[in-house]
Protein backbone atom coordinates (compact mmCIF):
# COMPACT_ATOMS: atom_id res chain seq x y z
CA UNK A 1 0.00 0.00 0.00
CA UNK A 2 1.51 3.60 -0.98
CA UNK A 3 2.02 6.32 1.29
CA UNK A 4 -0.18 8.63 -0.35
CA UNK A 5 1.37 11.64 2.14
CA UNK A 6 4.84 11.46 0.86
CA UNK A 7 5.47 14.11 -2.15
CA UNK A 8 7.46 12.66 -4.91
CA UNK A 9 11.24 12.26 -3.93
CA UNK A 10 12.30 14.96 -6.63
CA UNK A 11 9.68 17.56 -5.48
CA UNK A 12 9.32 19.83 -2.27
CA UNK A 13 5.77 19.99 -1.18
CA UNK A 14 4.50 23.45 -2.71
CA UNK A 15 4.23 25.98 0.39
CA UNK A 16 7.88 25.03 1.03
CA UNK A 17 8.77 25.93 -3.00
CA UNK A 18 7.14 28.98 -3.01
CA UNK A 19 8.57 30.04 0.30
CA UNK A 20 12.22 29.55 -1.14
CA UNK A 21 10.89 31.50 -4.53
CA UNK A 22 10.30 34.34 -1.98
CA UNK A 23 13.66 34.27 -0.21
CA UNK A 24 14.97 34.44 -3.97
CA UNK A 25 16.40 31.02 -3.15
CA UNK A 26 16.11 29.02 -6.82
CA UNK A 27 18.36 25.79 -5.96
CA UNK A 28 16.12 22.07 -5.15
CA UNK A 29 18.09 20.05 -5.24
CA UNK A 30 19.46 18.12 -2.28
CA UNK A 31 23.11 19.33 -2.50
CA UNK A 32 22.30 22.89 -3.50
CA UNK A 33 19.82 23.10 -0.41
CA UNK A 34 22.18 21.68 2.16
CA UNK A 35 25.09 24.44 0.51
CA UNK A 36 23.06 26.86 1.17
CA UNK A 37 21.85 26.00 4.36
CA UNK A 38 25.64 25.70 5.11
CA UNK A 39 25.81 29.68 4.08
CA UNK A 40 22.86 30.84 6.17
CA UNK A 41 23.27 28.41 9.59
CA UNK A 42 25.89 27.79 11.69
CA UNK A 43 25.29 24.00 12.59
CA UNK A 44 22.36 21.57 12.44
CA UNK A 45 21.71 17.89 13.03
CA UNK A 46 19.93 15.77 10.40
CA UNK A 47 18.41 12.70 11.89
CA UNK A 48 17.05 9.37 9.77
CA UNK A 49 14.61 8.47 12.27
CA UNK A 50 13.91 5.07 12.63
CA UNK A 51 11.29 2.45 11.11
CA UNK A 52 8.74 2.89 14.24
CA UNK A 53 9.22 6.29 14.71
CA UNK A 54 8.84 6.67 11.21
CA UNK A 55 5.02 5.51 11.08
CA UNK A 56 4.48 7.22 14.52
CA UNK A 57 5.30 10.44 13.46
CA UNK A 58 4.50 10.16 9.70
CA UNK A 59 7.89 11.30 8.53
CA UNK A 60 11.21 10.11 7.86
CA UNK A 61 13.68 13.02 8.71
CA UNK A 62 14.06 15.27 11.32
CA UNK A 63 16.33 18.28 11.26
CA UNK A 64 17.23 20.28 14.58
CA UNK A 65 18.95 23.62 15.13
CA UNK A 66 19.16 26.51 17.72
CA UNK A 67 15.77 25.74 19.74
CA UNK A 68 13.42 24.53 16.48
CA UNK A 69 12.73 21.22 14.35
CA UNK A 70 11.01 19.98 11.43
CA UNK A 71 9.91 16.73 10.23
CA UNK A 72 9.61 15.93 6.68
CA UNK A 73 9.94 13.05 4.40
CA UNK A 74 12.90 13.86 2.38
CA UNK A 75 16.11 15.42 2.89
CA UNK A 76 15.69 17.71 0.40
CA UNK A 77 12.38 18.98 2.22
CA UNK A 78 14.80 19.15 5.54
CA UNK A 79 17.54 21.15 4.31
CA UNK A 80 14.69 23.71 2.31
CA UNK A 81 12.35 23.82 5.65
CA UNK A 82 15.49 24.78 8.01
CA UNK A 83 16.67 27.33 5.23
CA UNK A 84 13.54 29.16 4.81
CA UNK A 85 13.28 29.44 8.93
CA UNK A 86 16.57 30.57 9.15
CA UNK A 87 16.30 33.17 6.60
CA UNK A 88 14.16 36.44 6.54
CA UNK A 89 10.90 36.76 4.71
CA UNK A 90 12.06 39.14 1.70
CA UNK A 91 15.90 38.75 1.26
Amino acid sequence: MADVTTPPADRLPDEVDAALTARGIEVRDEVGLRLALEEHLKGYTLYRLTPAAARRWKCRYRIMFEATYFDCQTVAEAYARALVASLPASS
